[in-house]
């Protein structure tokens, strides 16, 4: 806030405990205002937000009105700031972040600012975690030798994080190492209620990575954004969003004592697919939510993305409250934070009715009628009862190519392969299991489903059973405290008798750093076009992403991964059929080795308890020995290397122009792609590994690489001739103009097919605009910046849609890129468009939100301009986000 202007608001400071006057907060109860106890609880943080930096500037009296106005503005598209309170980034999304920074300040230092106002004015913590691959596995050393190729690896990207902590003030660097970022966030960084500059106000958060939602299960708001957005608010600028509607999520009963949290949070995120929550906040409410731990809560919210919410909200309750001493909060920030919450109104009892505010649209979900499921084969929202995973799996056998679909002709269906592994001969077919992970920040900081994996383990051991040693196994917990648990409860053993070792603190096999199979495996799934299948604890399946290999990909909470690895096969009906027989040829069924929920609740009270976090993480920054020992630069201006691979100063502020530029209409636009529904971010910018045969291959072979140090697309995401050149790599995109799978597009010209970067080159070559036509839930997946700069960089001027994800659409938007929406009831077959037509886009000079525009392929017809708000349009004026905030930290010229 302005130390110039008063907040108008100033008169309804108090301090929280009269003894500690200098402590103050805004106390919202002294508005006087009876709709303030009708919002909703997620609401409440975005009015105490603007009330506090209300400075009639960037933050105005007037949206601190709207805010209060919530429930009858539903019907309308009301635009507000909103300061989070903290940022969060990870490590494949940090990267790019620093790396524009860096930038930014080399371009106010050559138009004569001062570099150093390019600095984080709010805290930032970045967490390393995207970059250990699972390269090693089910052997006692796999963590040391992951750990130590990670950081071969990525050692000038370490350096050049390492300089970021310094260069910049408010970033927090944990090592790699440490955990994943959700999980470290949700045990150690939140701090549900700030204390801050002599004020309490709610902690909250916008994070570089769409599960940032995760902490929503602590009562703590936050969501994902893209890089671009997430660096303009480190930098001071409010976040410019519309009033979202709210939908009230309410929970009844009690699960069956059998069912996981995974199987909860599947079953809500194909329900609220089905509701249509995008853009929407979900709050939850009603007594089933008691029934919920806070990791619960956690896993259900961390979802949010696949079922398309902004927000998966549980306000903060008494629960919560015995979560923060569990994990090693001390007692005097339980009690201001108990305290401050109840004074404004945001400290929540799930068992009285008479708290429940006003929502936008209520629906119900009885936990009595959850039961176990899984989620596939190609994306999270396509839940399948496990009773109906062999049946479901051989009609997707069979069925067109398509989501649920991989179009195998009938008389291959049981084809078998044998090969040779270790000495011995196996088989493999299709729905054979070949990678099965426990890993992912969506389970693995829930203690119920980590130790029920290993009580499932123990029990498997106890009955004989094993995994097949050529089945890629891991365990990659969400922070040391998980393994500090397992081993102390006895049963970590058991999960590396089945091979499940730790290999890392990090996404890994969630993210698509699963790391090579084995060659005879590749071989056999080749030679028979096999659909082999992986099984992993993680919150995203879609095609490419966990493996090239797995075409079949299934989400399942830890227990039913171990189970599916000990059966070797997704085909197969754990009701009816054994899982195994033992070495004794005794039929061993799932429901014999199965824990129960008051087994997994006795070990987790007597083993998961606050010593062992505090122990974890009072050393978290400096555990790291390697990471201690690294010697970055400590110059303000970062010295580019032109030799590196990893580290390159990007061109986005290249012939940048401090006026406004009017908007220029696109001319006889070619079409680049022409792409179908679903398409997601991973199919546009690929995180996994850069095939050899790819445009970002052979830049790297050019710049003296060989395969074995080619790294993966997400390590490289600090350098733009790499991600431009992997934009639309991902070898199951599927193209209509090749009416296949594969990273290539039609040359339209010359009827030439070339990988996409090619073909766009040689357009950008001859000065032509470009476009891309989609379908439905364009840009649905993780929050990656690269698959709005890439675009931009290959010179796509606007993607043509149905609809857009939301954080996508935000990243289209922050970088000049036009995201245009069919208008309802059109689609590109409605129209006729083949793609092979010129688009010319008629944009006039005087721009509203959400205007609709003229379209001419040869016929004419109309499409809304997605710029949503008035700050979004300001920031296409100036052709982006990044340029926006040039001249706003530049003195006056």
């Amino acid at each position: 806030m302005s130390a110039t202007v008063k907040n108008p608001f100033q008169h309804i400071v108090e301090p929280l405990d009269p003894k500690d006057p200098k402590q103050q907060f805004y106390n919202l109860s002294k508005l006087g205002d009876p709709r303030y106890d009708r919002l909703p609880f997620s609401i409440r943080v975005l009015l105490e937000s603007a009330v506090r930096n209300c400075d009639e500037f960037l933050v105005k009296r007037s949206d601190v009105e709207s805010i209060l106005n919530w429930k009858e503005t539903q019907t309308q598209t009301v635009e507000v700031p909103f300061r989070p309170a903290r940022v969060i980034l990870q490590d494949f999304t940090g990267v790019p972040a620093v790396v524009d920074f860096a930038a930014m300040r080399d371009a106010v230092m050559k138009l004569g600012g001062d570099p150093e106002k390019i600095n984080p004015v709010c805290p930032a913590d970045l967490v390393i975690d995207h970059s250990i691959q699972v390269d090693f596995n089910r052997k006692s050393d796999s963590l040391q030798k992951n750990q130590d190729l990670e950081f071969d690896r990525n050692r000038e990207r370490f350096q050049f994080l390492k300089w970021g902590s310094k260069a910049f003030r408010n970033m927090r660097i944990i090592p790699p190492g440490s955990g994943i970022v959700h999980q470290v966030n949700l045990e150690y960084l939140a701090r549900v209620v700030f204390k801050y500059d002599g004020y309490f106000y709610p902690d909250s958060l916008v994070g570089t990575d769409s599960h940032t939602t995760m902490i929503d299960g602590l009562g703590v708001l936050g969501w994902g954004v893209g890089g671009i957005e997430a660096e303009a608010v480190m930098l001071g600028q409010p976040i410019s969003m519309v009033l979202p509607e709210v939908v009230g999520y309410k929970l009844s009963g009690t699960p069956d004592k059998l069912i996981t949290s995974t199987d909860i949070v599947l079953t809500v995120t194909k329900h609220l697919r089905q509701v249509g929550v995008v853009g929407k906040f979900v709050e939850f409410f009603g007594p089933g939510v008691a029934q919920l731990s806070i990791a619960d809560r956690a896993t259900i919210a961390n979802m949010c993305p696949e079922y398309g919410a902004t927000a998966a909200f549980f306000p903060v309750d008494d629960v919560s409250i015995q979560y923060l001493a569990q994990t090693g909060r001390d007692t005097e920030k339980l009690a201001y934070i108990t305290k401050y919450l109840k004074a404004v109104g945001m400290f929540r009892d799930y068992n009285n009715v008479s708290q429940d505010p006003d929502f936008t649209q209520v629906v119900e979900l009885d936990l009595d009628t959850v039961v176990p499921c899984c989620s596939g084969p190609k994306r999270p929202q396509d839940r399948i009862a496990v009773s109906d995973m062999k049946s479901d799996f051989e009609a997707c056998l069979g069925a067109k190519q398509s989501f649920k679909g991989f179009q195998v002709a009938p008389e291959h269906h049981n084809a078998a392969i044998p090969f040779q592994f270790n000495g011995k001969e196996y088989t493999l077919s299709h729905g054979s299991v070949v990678i099965a992970a426990i890993t992912s920040c969506t389970n693995t900081s829930n203690p119920s489903v980590m130790l029920g994996a290993g009580l499932l383990a123990k029990k498997a051991i106890e009955c004989g059973l094993s995994v097949k040693p050529y089945i890629k196994t891991s365990l990659s917990p969400g922070s040391g405290v998980v393994t500090y648990y397992l081993k102390e409860s006895g049963v970590m053993k058991y999960l590396s008798q089945l091979g499940f070792e730790v290999v890392g603190y990090g996404c890994m096999t969630c993210i698509g750093n699963s790391g090579p199979l084995p060659e005879p495996v590749v071989e056999s799934i080749t030679q028979g076009d096999l659909v082999a299948a992986g099984v992993l604890s993680g919150n995203r399946n879609f095609e490419g992403r966990v493996h090239p290999n797995t075409r079949a990909n299934y989400l399942a909470s830890p227990p039913l991964v171990i189970a599916y690895a000990i059966a070797g096969t997704v085909r197969i009906d754990f009701e009816k059929e054994p899982i195994a027989i033992n070495c004794d040829g005794k039929e061993i069924f799932l429901r014999d080795i199965w824990p129960t929920r008051e087994e997994i609740q006795a070990v987790e009270r007597t083993f998961v308890i606050p010593s062992m976090f505090k122990e974890v993480y009072e050393k978290i920054e400096n555990v790291n020995e390697r990471w201690n020992s690294l010697v970055a630069p400590s110059d303000k201006l970062y010295t580019w290397d032109p030799k590196s691979t990893y580290i390159k100063s990007p061109p986005f502020f290249d012939g940048l122009h401090m006026e406004v530029q009017p908007p220029k209409s696109i001319n006889d636009a070619y079409v680049l792609l022409n792409l179908g529904d679903s398409v997601t971010t991973d199919h546009i910018s690929p995180a996994g590994n850069i095939a050899r045969t790819s445009s970002a291959a052979r830049y790297l072979t050019s710049r003296g690489l060989t395969p074995r140090d080619y790294n993966s697309y997400g390590s490289r995401r600090g350098n733009d001739a790499v991600m431009a050149r992997g934009t639309f790599a991902n070898i199951r995109l599927f193209n209509k103009f090749l009416n296949k799978q594969a990273p290539q597009t039609i040359h339209l010209p010359t009827g030439d097919t070339l990988d996409v970067f090619d073909a766009a080159e040689r357009y950008q070559q001859s000065g032509v605009p470009l476009v891309v036509l989609a379908g439905k839930e364009y840009g649905s997946g993780s929050s990656r910046d690269w698959a709005a700069k890439g675009p931009f960089l290959l010179g796509i001027k606007a993607v043509i849609a149905e609809s857009y994800e939301r954080i996508h659409r935000s990243n289209l938007v922050g970088m000049g890129v036009i995201p245009l929406e069919y208008l309802s009831g059109d689609t590109a077959d409605s129209l006729g468009l083949t793609g092979r037509e010129r688009y010319t886009v008629i944009i006039p000079e005087q721009l509203t939100p959400r205007m609709i525009v003229d379209l001419d392929t040869g016929k004419t017809f109309q499409v809304r301009m997605r710029f949503d708000t008035d700050v979004e349009l300001a920031y296409f004026h100036h052709g982006g986000i990044l340029n926006y905030m040039i001249p706003h930290n530049l003195p006056s010229m």
